[in-house]
């Protein structure tokens, strides 16, 4: 039985669409990138990656009900996704997903690129609820794109 590949942090490469963004990135904006060796195309992974354990599911209900008074943005209606997340842009290597709200916008990266499979996250804040909320799911972030590269 082969051996899983780890997921390990890494840094997305220079060529990634996420550096193109029309925003730029700033220098306090957030940005993780965690990989690992995958020879599936992009968007295999992310339909794999995007398919979530029903663990992910009932975190992002209780999210949707608890930001839900604070006028956060609960429904996707874009009818351009992979899985929840609205697609912005592509490539034959790369999809990138994201969403503008009032308290911040993110964009996530999928890229494939010499053997590698890249997950990236970029998120702005706009406001203080922006950061105090980034920092609240900063824990349960980590764990569900690491699960979700691992999927993938």
């Amino acid at each position: 039985m082969p051996q899983t590949q780890k997921v390990a942090t890494a840094s997305l490469p220079k060529s990634s669409l996420l550096f193109q963004q029309p925003a730029g990135l700033r220098p306090d904006d957030f940005m993780d990138c965690y990989a690992k060796p995958s020879t599936r195309s992009v968007d295999e992974a992310a339909a794999r990656a995007f398919t979530f354990p029903a663990w992910v599911s009932a975190l992002m209900r209780l999210r949707n009900l608890l930001v839900a008074p604070f006028g956060l943005n609960t429904k996707i209606t874009n009818p351009n996704r992979v899985g929840i997340f609205p697609l912005v842009t592509r490539s034959e290597t790369e999809l990138i997903l994201g969403i503008d709200d009032s308290h911040l916008d993110f964009r996530i990266s999928v890229l494939r690129q010499e053997g590698m499979l890249y997950f990236a996250t970029w998120v702005r804040t706009k406001n203080r609820f922006g950061r105090l909320y980034l920092r609240l799911i900063m824990p349960f972030h980590i764990l569900i794109v690491r699960n979700a590269l691992t999927r993938a």
